[in-house]
């Protein structure tokens, strides 16, 4: 039964990560609705790892890109002045405030922050906070010109990510949309800023897999990953796809409707709100 779930569940990462509906909510969430444990906040950090290697795999050339970009601007003026440059330093400062508050508050989110009705307000509030950046947003700004100011106000985007129910992709695209980028150059950034904090964040819990900090034992969380990773990879391209035709108000509506059917649940008694693996 647990590399049953562990599929299951690998299959919800892939499908949600990159979707602004929060893959940590679903994975707090659908296993109540099944009868299951929460598999905690360590597994969904380590089977992160899986969809992070597909944005990896399928970024290759712009990740080799600013990155050796980067590197020669260390050593090169003339460097300096290329958007890799830039674009490498804007993902490592986006990156920083994700890192900060994940160490300071790293037991709080392991418990406080899974409870299911906290999740479910964080999909509804999330929700319209994406719908209303969707409408407002004006859409024309290329990743190009992207700006420093820019940066830090996507990595703040992305720290509310912390919070199960926000979306790590939703927080930052929400953010790029109030700032006018177009919906693929929000969305790619956000995908591209995400490899240090998701990465960072699985390897730093790989230590909690063995042991009672996680539902599942080594064997399903390996499963799940490498799950994860072959879901992920196609919904990277569909999204892509998707998103330079049109709007994300379907995934809003999906998120208040499944946030709102949560609290009905809890309300009724259906479903606990209570961390049940810490």
């Amino acid at each position: 039964m647990d590399f049953f779930r562990a599929v299951v569940l690998g299959v919800i990462q892939g499908l949600t990560e990159f979707l602004p509906i929060s893959s940590s909510a679903h994975l707090a969430i659908f296993p109540r609705f099944f009868g299951w444990d929460d598999p905690g906040a360590s597994f969904t950090a380590v089977i992160q790892i899986g969809t992070e290697l597909a944005v990896l795999i399928y970024f290759w050339r712009d990740i080799v890109t600013i990155a050796s970009g980067w590197l020669r601007g260390l050593v090169s003026a003339d460097a300096r002045t290329a958007l890799e440059w830039r674009m490498g330093w804007f993902v490592i400062i986006g990156s920083v405030p994700i890192v900060i508050l994940g160490l300071l508050f790293q037991d709080t989110i392991k418990h406080e922050f899974r409870r299911v009705a906290l999740i479910a307000v964080a999909l509804i509030v999330f929700g319209l906070v994406l719908g209303l950046a969707e409408r407002v947003g004006r859409k024309t700004r290329a990743i190009e010109e992207l700006t420093l100011r820019h940066a830090v106000l996507f990595g703040l985007a992305q720290a509310c990510a912390l919070f199960p129910g926000v979306s790590r992709s939703g927080g930052t695209i929400s953010m790029g949309l109030f700032l006018g980028y177009e919906r693929r150059a929000a969305t790619r950034y956000a995908f591209l800023l995400a490899i240090p904090a998701v990465l960072g964040a699985g390897i730093f819990n790989l230590k909690d897999i063995p042991g009672g900090e996680n539902a599942y034992g080594t064997g399903p969380t390996i499963v799940a990953t490498v799950v994860s990773f072959i879901v992920g990879l196609a919904i990277i391209h569909w999204l892509l796809e998707y998103v330079s035709k049109k709007s994300y108000a379907p995934f809003v509506i999906y998120r208040v409707a499944l946030g709102v059917l949560v609290l009905v649940l809890v309300g009724t008694g259906a479903l606990t709100s209570t961390v049940a693996v810490s």
